[in-house]
């Protein structure tokens, strides 16, 4: 059925040109050293499927600790960087070769890793053992675990690399970690059940969602300067049911809430901390993720098994939703923005969707579905990487 549904879907769009005659065109227009690759987490297969983005073919599947949970790569160095939850470490993939290279023992229930935007420093917040490791990404060792609130869920480095951010799910609460003295700075309560994370570009604000009080915490971080500011809870701002995850603009004017029980998305404005538009979305928002040019928010609908386009400038939803596999959640768009990746968490795959001009009278919709990647059992989360490769 995935075979044909790909060749009905993809015939058309290529005007009769067949798809590997295409894909050898397209592979021509790319650097021999160029590089680009997407890296799927699966949670219940141990292993992380490794896609090739110039071809959308499975270019390799990696054995990684057991359950592999979060995933990111590092804007520095050629490497990916995965976390196994059950068995408490960090997995180094080199991107160049796609091996796993390294494996970084941390703490307890580890689920997700950041990266500095250096590439210097990973953070791990271990939600079993109440703790963040910091990793040295070049030597490859933990060079401190640091005390926080209990149950961490996520810690979060601001783009200048003087803050992390970590939400303590069980305590309410988040402590602000200073990373020259990599110690606690403060810890300040907020709303009921915090977890996911935002941190604007220029590292003045946090925004946390709290998904027991359907409420987003907007804190203050430190400055320095004539105008220097202490952390503290600026305010917090009443949403829809269930905030699960948030979705800052690149150029981090407006914020997406996607709240899971409400079917909807809530738009924050972070300068003033006020919601400026609410809507309905689809069943069970999970995830989204914002175009490079702050135009087009694209969201994952758990419960109904597709994705919708908002267009933020406007304020609506475009067109119809675009059907995915089952369950989706995890979201990334290729850096040419053109390709739409969703993870489909109980179908195992993902749904590669394509943005074009439409060319034709009766194509009337400017998304398609290009094809569906299998991948293994319950992914989790994806990253992209693009590269030039160095030869060595």
């Amino acid at each position: 059925m995935r075979k044909l549904l790909f060749i009905a879907v993809l015939l058309p769009i290529l005007g009769g040109i067949g798809w590997w005659y295409f894909r050898e065109q397209f592979i021509t227009n790319y650097s021999p050293a160029f590089r680009e690759y997407a890296y799927v987490t699966n949670g219940k297969s141990n292993t992380v499927s490794v896609i090739d983005l110039r071809t959308f073919a499975l270019a390799k599947t990696l054995h990684v600790g057991s359950e592999p949970t979060g995933v990111a790569a590092n804007s520095k160095r050629n490497e990916i960087y995965v976390v196994n939850s059950a068995s408490n470490t960090v997995n180094v993939i080199n991107a160049e070769t796609n091996t796993v290279v390294a494996t970084i023992g941390v703490q307890g229930k580890p689920y997700f890793i950041d990266v500095s935007s250096d590439g210097k420093r990973g953070y791990v917040a271990n939600s079993g053992s109440s703790n963040v490791s910091v990793i040295d990404l070049e030597k490859r060792t933990v060079i401190a675990n640091i005390r926080v609130g209990s149950a961490p869920g996520l810690a979060r480095v601001s783009a200048d690399g003087a803050t992390v951010v970590v939400s303590n799910r069980n305590d309410n609460s988040v402590s602000l970690i200073d990373t020259k003295s990599l110690r606690v700075r403060t810890t300040l309560p907020v709303c009921k059940h915090p977890e996911d994370i935002a941190i604007l570009p220029d590292s003045s604000k946090a925004f946390v969602s709290c998904s027991g009080s359907n409420q987003i915490a907007s804190i203050q971080l430190k400055s320095a300067g004539p105008s220097a500011k202490e952390d503290h809870v600026l305010a917090l701002i009443d949403v829809g049911r269930t905030p699960v995850s948030l979705t800052l603009k690149p150029d981090g004017g407006e914020m997406i809430v996607c709240n899971f029980d409400s079917d909807s998305i809530s738009v924050i404005e972070t300068g003033t901390d006020e919601v400026g538009n609410s809507q309905e979305i689809g069943q069970h928002p999970s995830r989204g993720v914002v175009t490079l040019d702050n135009s087009r928010l694209y969201v994952s609908n758990y419960g109904s098994n597709s994705v919708v386009v908002y267009d933020i400038d406007m304020g609506r939803r475009i067109g119809a939703p675009l059907n995915v596999g089952s369950h989706p959640d995890g979201l990334a768009l290729t850096p040419d923005q053109n390709y739409l990746l969703v993870l489909g968490t109980e179908s195992g795959d993902v749904t590669v969707i394509q943005k074009r001009t439409p060319h034709r009278t009766l194509e009337t919709s400017e998304y398609s579905l290009m094809t569906l990647i299998p991948v293994g059992v319950q992914p989790n989360a994806i990253v992209v990487k693009a590269f030039m490769a160095s030869g060595k």
